[in-house]
């Protein structure tokens, strides 16, 4: 009997999809979510345009910590796969601070097989629930996509959390081979992007690793410092279950610096991975930063995520202001203003010294806070916080700035526009401009090489000045993003694997083709 078709519901997000479609997609794509895989070619999968994941509404999601992007079906996701066109030479992999081999896991999905999808997504990348929630790809492999090139990039994103989450919810499905142990144990300072990823990497080479954590939870900035509704605290939990399952042991409550100290650690392990992020915050210097109603975005953003002050039934206190500034036009700056509105902020306003277009958060991010009624004020800096007579915030003097030449970043410099001066009145304001490195750990370590800044400085292959210690994330590289700290977690790992089989981190050199013509001969 043959399989009849699945039908395309009505006003489901299948319709809407084909709905979107160019005419001459229209069979391919009614063929792809009926439940075909049709073998195409190249001028067929161009044809082809992006589809869209479904997202709540706007008004509705503003008022709640509901994650916002609600993920593809099974349907949008093999139709998005059709879209890649299996690059012969695929800049897509180069693009991946993680190197991902994504023409192989979205070929294995545009196949039907799932299974097989997260198989090779999981061999590539530790933490690809995170990933596909919060990785910028747009400035990644979607950037150097070949189809980026004449159009709209192949949604890499939306396909490796489809199959990330699929992996999540079947894990009886997947592959689990355990390696044979190696008789190492490593230590791994830091639980955050970084550190997990090390992790998954060193667990999978067969080295016993423990992971030490400051606070009472894995996850670091992806629990601190991530909202809710941008990726969900049980995602992240899961992602450290599944390492926890494959080996490694988490010690949280663990304050390398305090608890322990690098040395200590050093006795106990054949080798250390120190990625403790650079959490210290930075302020605007301005005067009135010490008046009541100031937060640092750390400090808000811990409050509200890590100490789940975002759910009424739980005692931590935050403050709930209805007016609110937010300093800084970065993610950080992104996730704690579209906080304020979810905590019922009247008006909530992102106050950016620079244009539009210099403003360094997602696109995405941007896009989603402007929905949600976020207020925008371009090209103002703070001067002062003005406070009233109890000592609570009562508004943010600032200043108009112009344009000038580029500085150091190749941005351009911003200048006050003088007599420009003006009040934003407020009870709340929270400062995201930046993070530093925190001396903690360093400070007890004086065999560890820093910098000026406070940085740990690393070899090529991120060994420390210490013997066997090595380091990666924003303690080495200053703040930066989530899946740029993975890539130095991953690369770490490699290093150490080979330092604690050989004796050296660094990669054996390639052999010259003539000679492994011979050899294979």
């Amino acid at each position: 009997m043959t399989e009849q078709p699945h039908p395309i519901a009505e006003a489901s997000p299948e319709a809407e999809a084909l709905a979107a479609q160019p005419e001459p997609a229209l069979d391919i794509v009614r063929r792809v979510l009926a439940g075909e895989h049709p073998t195409l070619i190249p001028k067929e999968r161009m044809s082809i345009d992006r589809i869209h994941m479904v997202e709540q509404d706007a008004g509705a999601r503003s008022a709640n910590f509901d994650e916002v992007n609600l993920g593809l079906t099974e349907g949008l996701a093999f139709l998005e796969a059709e879209r890649c066109l299996q690059c012969k030479k695929p800049t897509c992999i180069d693009g991946c601070p993680v190197r991902v081999n994504i023409p192989l896991f979205i070929e294995r999905l545009r196949d039907g097989d799932i299974a097989g999808a997260a198989d090779s997504l999981l061999s590539d990348n530790a933490l690809p629930c995170v990933t596909g929630r919060v990785c910028p790809q747009e400035t990644q492999c979607e950037q150097v996509c070949v189809r980026a090139k004449k159009g709209t990039p192949v949604a890499v994103g939306y396909l490796e959390r489809y199959v990330a989450d699929w992996a999540q919810a079947h894990p009886e499905a997947l592959s689990h081979d355990r390696p044979a142990r190696s008789g190492k144990a490593v230590a791994i300072v830091g639980s955050g992007p970084a550190g997990l990823t090390a992790a998954g990497e060193l667990a999978k080479h067969g080295h016993k690793v423990t992971v030490f954590e400051a606070f009472h939870a894995p996850g670091g900035v992806l629990i601190y410092g991530i909202p809710e509704f941008r990726l969900p605290k049980d995602i992240v939990q899961a992602e450290v279950d599944r390492l926890v399952a494959e080996g490694v042991v988490i010690e949280p409550n663990s304050i390398i610096g305090k608890t322990f100290t690098v040395a200590e650690l050093r006795e106990r392990f054949d080798a250390i991975f120190l990625a403790v992020g650079a959490g210290l915050p930075v302020f605007m210097g301005v005067p009135g930063e010490n008046f009541k109603g100031v937060y640092s975005a750390n400090e808000y953003l811990t409050r509200v995520n890590l100490m789940g002050a975002w759910d009424p039934i739980n005692d931590t206190p935050v403050l709930h202001g209805q007016r609110v500034v937010v300093v800084g036009g970065g993610n950080v700056a992104m996730d704690a203003v579209r906080t304020a509105k979810r905590l019922g902020a009247a008006e909530a306003t992102i106050v950016y010294r620079r244009g539009r277009e210099e403003l360094p958060a997602r696109a995405e991010e941007v896009h989603h806070a402007e929905q949600e009624g976020i207020r925008f004020d371009f090209l103002v800096a703070p001067v002062e916080v003005l406070g009233d007579e109890t000592g609570w915030v009562r508004a943010l003097r600032c200043v108009r700035m112009e344009l000038g030449e580029p500085d150091a970043s190749g941005r351009a410099r911003p200048k006050p526009v003088p007599g420009s001066e003006f009040e934003i009145p407020c009870e709340m304001v929270v400062v995201a401009i930046g993070t530093r490195s925190n001396p903690l750990l360093t400070s007890t370590a004086p065999d560890l090489t820093v910098s000026e800044y406070g940085y740990i400085e690393t070899d090529e292959h991120g060994m420390t000045s210490m013997p066997g210690v090595f380091a990666g994330g924003d303690i080495v590289r200053g703040a930066a993003t989530v899946i740029l700290a993975m890539g130095d977690g991953k690369r770490a790992a490699a290093a150490m694997d080979r330092w604690l089989t050989t004796g050296s981190a660094a990669e054996p050199e390639a052999m010259p083709e003539e000679q492994a013509v011979a050899t294979e001969v």
